[in-house]
């Protein structure tokens, strides 16, 4: 569970956004789309390698 301490001086607002920050670097919601369907290994694995190629044609001539 995530937790952030409110300052005095601060509003919710700011709060609320430094909340929302963490919980995105904590990538929770990611895991969690990932763990709703069940992935066999060797399609994560060819999945990863295609990904790869993928970013290596289209993005290495930068």
């Amino acid at each position: 569970m995530l937790i952030i301490n409110v300052k005095s001086e601060e509003s919710i607002d700011r709060a609320l956004k430094r909340y929302k920050r963490k919980y995105k670097k904590t990538r929770v919601l990611k895991e969690l789309r990932a763990r709703k369907n069940f992935v066999k290994p060797s399609v994560r694995r060819r999945n990863e390698i295609l990904n790869a190629v993928y970013r290596d044609k289209n993005f290495s001539n930068n």
